[in-house]
């Protein structure tokens, strides 16, 4: 994954640029979602940087994901979105909760 912004906007630009002048290359299925995902620290602190983006983007805060942990905001052009996520201590025990049980079960017949 990269940090470098200017490499960032030129492979969304080249990416788009591509499939402008190429009509017969379909476009992508699904919606394309950007993440921006804070580094983990203190709750208030990741909170913070989520809140100062909403600030930026003139969005509010997507209550929706909380009960799961995630804090989040976004904004949309059109079917592309820029959204940032800040994975709360509930959401990261959640997930180590989830993982924990990895490779403890197999399929009795897993080629059928």
């Amino acid at each position: 994954m990269t940090n470098d912004r200017a490499a960032y906007i030129a492979g969304l630009r080249d990416l788009a640029d591509f499939l402008d002048t190429n009509p017969d290359i379909p476009t992508p299925c699904q919606d394309v979602t950007a993440y921006y995902l804070p580094d983990t620290a203190p709750d208030p602190q990741m909170r913070a940087d989520v809140d100062k983006i909403a600030t930026y983007l003139g969005s509010q805060i997507d209550a929706s994901g909380l009960p799961g942990g995630h804090y989040r905001t976004q904004i949309n052009f059109g079917p592309v979105q820029y959204r940032a996520v800040a994975v709360l201590a509930k959401g990261r025990a959640l997930y180590q909760a989830d993982i924990s049980y990895a490779g403890c079960v197999a399929l009795d017949n897993p080629d059928e």
